[in-house]
């Protein structure tokens, strides 16, 4: 038969016997009173506070003075934060600069330091197909000082696509080989 005698919690502040009420965190004991932020120096209540650079902080000691400051609207983030551009972001103002929808953590395109979801790039700042003046936005032919769609670069007579690397031009458009 063990008969084994439990210690006395002593506090890591003070370091006397902790009798009453204790806050256990960072696998110490505390008395309620001695558990406190490093900032405000009150006392921690509740079951959240923060770690950094060593020292314990109340949730808002650490928003205040420690958090990432949002890019779109200087405040304190303090849940998600997205990381783009070199900058913090809350989720919610990180969006499109052409429909303003959230971009979230998927791909965007960057012009101007503004972040574009890939549609509203495309039609804002990818160059123009000379033959149905919509955004190229996958690769391009570059012919008669100008970019096409491949689907949109056909003869001018049989409409037919000019894949040939040689072709002839009338009135500044292509001929395919058959038709010139």
């Amino acid at each position: 038969m063990s008969t084994k005698v439990e210690a006395p919690a002593v506090c890591n502040s003070c370091n006397a016997v902790i009798s009453g009420r204790i806050v256990t965190a960072l696998n110490k004991k505390w008395h309620p009173e001695h558990f406190t932020c490093n900032t405000c120096r009150k006392p921690i209540d509740g079951a959240k506070f923060h770690q950094h650079d060593g020292g314990v902080h109340c949730v808002a000691c650490f928003a205040a003075h420690h958090s990432p400051r949002c890019h779109g609207c200087g405040e304190p983030i303090t849940d998600r934060v997205i990381q783009a551009l070199g900058v913090s972001w809350h989720a919610h103002h990180f969006i499109c600069g052409g429909c303003k929808k959230e971009l979230g953590g998927g791909g965007f395109m960057e012009q101007a330091g503004r972040p574009y979801c890939s549609a509203c790039y495309a039609d804002k700042f990818a160059a123009r197909c000379h033959g149905c003046s919509k955004p190229i936005t996958d690769k391009a032919i570059i012919a008669l000082d100008a970019k096409w769609h491949r689907e949109c670069f056909t003869c001018m007579k049989c409409t037919n696509p000019v894949t040939d690397a040689t072709f002839s031009v009338m009135d500044n458009k292509p001929l395919c080989g058959k038709c010139a």
